[in-house]
């Protein structure tokens, strides 16, 4: 309880910030299709979010370290708020791109900020617990996001503004706090090759996994409109995918490390590849198929970006783990950089199932670089713990970092 209450303000700013920034998302897509935007144009919004989180997951750590953490983290958030209240002074998808740059550049640079402030607070007695709690607040915040759509009208003004203000509420419980901000630490390298040099199945499973993740969660909502569902169930159908991948962590963990975590990834892409056939074939099935479909596509694809940064680690010693960590960031974010906008292109081809066939043929993909790589190079005679890796900044190696060096199975 008292690590708890010592953290309190820290989890507070990433529950109100997931709320606010994170649920323009979802209210995005469902919107533009309200307003008849283009699935292309729909796609395009979730792209451009991940442009402006790769630019905050670079551009963060310099701005702290010229005005510091209070001023880097109050400029982010005011950056995310303008974004999300400017979407209904200008109609228009192209405009709304470049807002969506804005909130994807807050919400990295505000998660960066949060991170270096925690790491700053834990130590090695403290450091597993602190990052328990921190895992569950951000899944729960992500859950909460998706939920919030069920009672947001629409391309209404009231939506727009309730996001503002939930973000800006992000701002009191970080600036107002006692404990005193830490000192700047030192920016990692962003070497993306080093993630290659080290697994090259590794950087193929986040690209894969930034791929999936970045199209469910983008362009789901227009999936979910094409197949009859109301804004209230695309929020059901959006949260049964989070709670899937959260409820995969502890038993994909414990396979990940019990057995060769390269089998492991090659058996969650074939489970993702089920997954998404079923969703398919359930699209027709009713509501509640759709959900479980939802459920199991988000319980066989969220872990494998976990699964494949730790083995990534496996190959590294511990010097890297940090830059090896942003490497791998930044290999994901280039996968769903690109993911929304060719999902969107491929239902507009193919209709909603399209976007399933379109990540079936990357875990595919996957599938085949597994099983050749099985053949090149034997597995490592120890391993790395296995840890919930979030999706958050360039910085989560550097919490990560003691839990990656405990040893797991053999």
């Amino acid at each position: 309880m008292r690590l708890l209450i010592s953290f309190a303000a820290l989890f507070l700013s990433v529950v109100l910030l997931q709320l606010g920034a994170g649920g323009v998302a979802p209210l995005d897509a469902i919107s533009g299709a309200a307003l008849k935007f283009s699935t292309t144009e729909i796609g395009t919004l979730g792209s451009a979010h991940f442009v402006g989180f790769f630019i905050g997951c670079w551009w963060a750590p310099r701005l702290m370290g010229e005005v510091g953490h209070s001023r880097a983290f109050a400029a982010f958030v005011a950056a995310g708020a303008i974004g999300i209240l400017a979407h209904m002074l200008i109609i228009d998808a192209y405009a709304w791109s470049v807002m969506r740059i804005a909130t994807g550049l807050s919400i990295a640079g505000c998660y960066t900020i949060i991170e270096a402030w925690l790491q700053s607070k834990v130590t090695n007695a403290t450091r597993g617990r602190a990052m328990g709690i921190y895992r569950v607040v951000d899944i729960m915040g992500s859950l909460g996001a998706q939920l919030m759509i069920a009672v947001l009208e629409p391309a209404s003004y009231v939506s727009y503004n309730l996001l503002a203000l939930l973000c800006l509420a992000a701002l009191f419980p970080l600036t107002l706090s006692r404990a005193s901000p830490p000192e700047i630490p030192q920016t990692p390298r962003l070497r993306p090759s080093l993630a290659w040099k080290r697994s090259p199945l590794g950087a193929t499973g986040v690209v894969v996994a930034g791929v999936t993740g970045a199209a469910f969660r983008m362009v789901g909502p227009v999936y979910g409109v094409e197949v009859g569902l109301r804004p209230d169930q695309i929020a059901l159908f959006l949260a049964a995918y989070v709670l899937g991948g959260a409820l995969a962590q502890l038993p994909v963990g414990w396979l990940a490390d019990k057995y060769d975590r390269r089998a492991v990834l090659i058996g969650l892409s074939v489970a993702s590849i089920a997954a998404c056939a079923l969703t398919i074939l359930m699209a027709g099935g009713g509501t509640a198929s759709v959900f479980v479909a939802a459920g199991l596509f988000g319980f066989s694809t969220m872990p494998i970006y976990s699964v494949s940064t730790a083995h990534a680690h496996d190959f590294s010693n511990s010097a890297e783990r940090v830059e090896l960590s942003a490497a791998l960031m930044f290999l994901y974010a280039v996968g769903a950089i690109a993911s929304p906008f060719s999902a969107s292109l491929v239902i507009e081809r193919f209709g909603p199932s399209g976007m399933f066939l379109m990540i079936a043929l990357a875990h595919l993909l996957l599938i085949i670089f597994g099983v050749a790589r099985i053949r090149v190079r034997p597995t490592p005679d120890s391993k790395t713990a296995y840890t919930y890796e979030p999706r958050t900044s360039f910085w989560v190696g550097k919490l990560l970092r003691r839990p990656r060096n405990n040893q797991g199975s053999k």
